[in-house]
């Protein structure tokens, strides 16, 4: 039994030891404010409406091709 009580002790410091040693994780806020590019909709909409008026200028004007 003290051989059973001697490695359930041993165990234990380890368990403490490898415990110990784990690694800090810290969350923080930044310290410049998180910024959003709204450019990509406005594009998107340039995009819609030019190739709007392509349509229209391909079905009037068949002939370009």
């Amino acid at each position: 039994m003290n051989m059973l009580a001697k490695q359930y002790q041993v165990i234990m410091v380890l368990g403490v030891v490898l415990l110990s040693g784990c690694v800090r994780l810290e969350v923080a806020t930044p310290e410049k404010p998180i910024t959003i590019n709204m450019n990509v909709k406005i594009e998107h909409e340039i995009r819609i409406k030019v190739d709007k008026d392509v349509e229209t200028l391909l079905k009037n004007q068949s002939d370009l091709f």
